[in-house]
């Protein structure tokens, strides 16, 4: 397909705070995604997302700039407390967002009854990855966008976008999830809390970390995820990124700390025609908003204008190499080799 007609992504980056907003506008985002302060959010960290009256002025901020908010209720109504989502819906109807993220069937069906004027994208947590699953939540609810989980190869993802009239987003930069979003409950076991449920796979209250003379312990619950020398820095304890001890050797078991970069598949990303990369990180600061958004700004532009010679700049891989997890990248499952 010719670049003059090739569809060019949206850049959709996140916000986990007022000034990180401000950072994805101010550096070239198309849309921008938010959350609540409470568990309607899939990012619900202490310190970080908005209130009603944050995010207004998150939302005036973007939307004077040409550009998108996107607000995330992506968690599941708990049994007794669906007035609470309900809410989250109604409030972000009258901010005016652009469009909500969510997963759950039942929120989608009052979404699409009470503001059926309300765009609704599928979050990721809704762990759609196929066209008859997408498809369904189309009929059923009227989403015009999907997120995919993290799982599919590049070419799976193609056969979905040719199967379906649904926009695609796919994940284009940030933390790995070793899971298939939106099906995990490992971190309950220790935490007796769900991402799809609490909002986050370590909740704050559950998270220690414990100086020794062996150096600096990570748990969660009290279970030892980590433990790290004393000059290497210390990570959040996730269960799915620790390190454990299997037949007398010590390793990252489940899922090695490294963060998704995407620039060297964006071609290919152009031309299977997704309609928006994503980046993830509202748990980040607003200087890692900043720089992935500047760069992958950059790239994704230049894929546009001329797919058939684009390379990743040196500069570019450069710049997301310091903000990856363990200061490693990977494409994931986009090019694995098993199907």
């Amino acid at each position: 397909m010719p670049p003059s007609i090739m569809r060019k992504p949206e850049l959709v980056c996140p916000a986990g705070s007022l000034p990180a907003l401000k950072m994805a506008v101010d550096n070239g985002a198309d849309t921008v995604y938010l959350g609540l302060k409470d568990a309607t959010n899939a990012r619900n960290f202490a310190g970080l997302n908005f209130d009603q009256n944050s995010a207004s002025e998150g939302i005036r901020y973007a939307q004077s700039r040409g550009r998108q908010v996107l607000m995330a209720i992506n968690t599941y109504a708990q049994a007794g407390e669906e007035k609470r989502w309900h809410q989250a819906v109604d409030m972000a109807a009258g901010l005016g967002v652009d469009a909500v993220i969510m997963a759950d069937p039942g929120l989608l069906d009052y979404a699409s009854k009470t503001h059926p004027q309300l765009r609704r994208h599928l979050s990721v947590q809704g762990s759609a990855t196929n066209y008859e699953a997408i498809n369904l939540y189309r009929d059923l609810f009227g989403i015009s966008r999907a997120v995919l989980p993290r799982v599919l190869t590049l070419s799976q993802v193609e056969h979905v976008i040719a199967h379906t009239d649904v926009e695609i987003e796919v994940f284009g930069f940030g933390s790995l999830c070793v899971m298939v979003e939106g099906r995990c409950l490992l971190s309950s076991y220790a935490t007796g809390e769900s991402p799809n449920t609490a909002g986050v796979c370590s909740p704050a209250k559950a998270v220690r970390w414990v100086e020794t003379p062996q150096g600096t312990e990570a748990r969660l619950s009290g279970i030892l995820i980590d433990q790290y020398g004393q000059d290497e820095p210390a990570g959040y304890p996730t269960l799915c990124k620790g390190r454990f001890e299997v037949n007398d050797e010590t390793y990252y078991a489940l899922e090695e700390p490294t963060s998704l970069n995407v620039l060297a598949a964006l071609p290919e990303l152009l031309r299977i025609g997704v309609a928006a990369i994503k980046v993830e990180g509202r748990q980040r600061s607003p200087a890692y908003v900043a720089e992935v958004t500047r760069t992958l700004r950059a790239a994704i532009d230049a894929a546009h204008v001329d797919p058939a010679r684009f390379a990743p700049k040196p500069a570019w891989d450069a710049a997301l190499g310091k903000v990856s997890e363990g200061q490693h990248v990977t494409l994931g499952a986009y090019l694995r080799p098993w199907k």
